[in-house]
């Protein structure tokens, strides 16, 4: 019987060593990976692709509503070491469209975006509108801004005179 419980208590030790080897084991396991996945963030992050405008906001200044379309370029950079892709370019409201390039951009070169402002059917005065740009690069979004003055159409004074005289004439007739 002595025997017995020496030998019950030695399984015992033995089972306890032995799982206290794997936990350690699980835990090298474990901070193995986690150090893995430490230096691929690292290493991705180090890779990717920057996007670099050379301005980020463009002024139309004062522009007659008797010609409301303008229209700017947004030039930028890939100063990252991945090819730049351009996900998408959203503005703010329907009267504004960007056109952006499509292709990767490799490091080192560049791309433009091209905003189209239309005023026609907008009421006269100042504006600002934004341009969202999403990205792959390490800045995934940047905004760009557009704004001007747009005045009221121009009236050519001779021809609202005549305008009226014909208008005061047709009443007379009538």
């Amino acid at each position: 019987m002595i025997a017995l419980l020496h030998v019950t208590k030695m399984m015992r030790i033995i089972f306890i060593h032995h799982l206290a080897n794997k936990i350690v084991m699980i835990k090298k396991i474990g901070m193995m990976a986690l150090m893995m996945l430490i230096g691929l963030t690292v290493v991705m992050a180090e890779d990717k692709a920057e996007l670099t405008f050379e301005k980020t906001t463009h002024d139309f200044g004062t522009f007659s509503e008797n010609d409301p379309v303008v229209t700017c370029v947004f030039t930028f950079k890939n100063t990252g070491k991945s090819p730049l892709i351009i996900h998408q370019a959203v503005a703010s409201c329907g009267c504004t469209v960007p056109e952006y390039t499509k292709e990767p951009i490799k490091p080192g070169e560049g791309g433009k975006i091209t905003v189209t402002y239309n005023g026609a059917g907008r009421f006269p005065g100042r504006f600002r509108k934004t341009i969202s740009v999403h990205s792959n690069a390490d800045n995934e979004l940047v905004r760009l801004y557009i704004k001007g003055e747009m005045t009221a159409k121009d009236i050519d004074l001779q021809k609202a005179i005549e305008k009226a005289a014909k208008e005061e004439k047709e009443l007379d007739i009538q």
